[in-house]
């Protein structure tokens, strides 16, 4: 069978909720079509849509290694690395090392602009560091992303008054 079958019945499985199933489809495509750089992409969007970061990450390398031009091959890989780093800057904020998360968090950001959980968790980073202005910064970046979005909504409350009370001299900081 051809790699275009198999990718059909990739997307026959997709329709069906079986994203297992659709995973070995794309697989079986690329062991046909090896060097097929959409083969790899559209593997790697269904891993991670899975929560395969891994797997995803190291086939969209591979789709992007296999087409370098591609700007939606590269826009993908961008955006799987920046919700690898903000994985990981959630158990550095639980290991209370935030401005590794810190760093991380702006790192993700940068790789993609609209990584909604990685502003919500800047703001509570630079809210822990005692920076309200960069907390509200980032809060509201968040909402942009989301308005409807109740936590986004309560930390932009939340620090808008930190922010004021601290040009007012009145914030205590952590």
């Amino acid at each position: 069978m051809s790699g275009e079958h198999h990718i059909k019945k990739a997307y026959e499985s997709i329709l069906r909720n079986d994203f297992e199933q659709a995973i070995a489809w794309f697989e079986l495509a690329i062991r046909n079509e090896p060097d097929n750089a959409d083969y790899h992409y559209r593997l790697s969007v269904s891993c991670a849509r899975s929560n395969r970061l891994a797997k995803a990450i190291d086939h969209a390398l591979r789709s992007a290694a296999l087409s370098p031009g591609n700007e939606t091959y590269r826009f993908h890989l961008q955006r799987l690395h920046a919700r690898k780093l903000t994985e990981e800057a959630e158990k550095a904020i639980a290991q209370l090392r935030l401005h590794d998360a810190e760093s991380m968090l702006r790192r993700a950001t940068t790789l993609d602009p609209l990584a909604f959980e990685a502003y919500l968790m800047l703001a509570v980073v630079y809210d822990k560091l005692g920076d309200p202005a960069m907390a509200l910064a980032a809060a509201r970046e968040a909402h942009r992303l989301d308005p409807q979005h109740e936590t986004a909504l309560k930390l932009v409350a939340q620090y808008e008054s930190e922010w004021r009370a601290s040009r007012n001299g009145n914030k205590q900081f952590h």
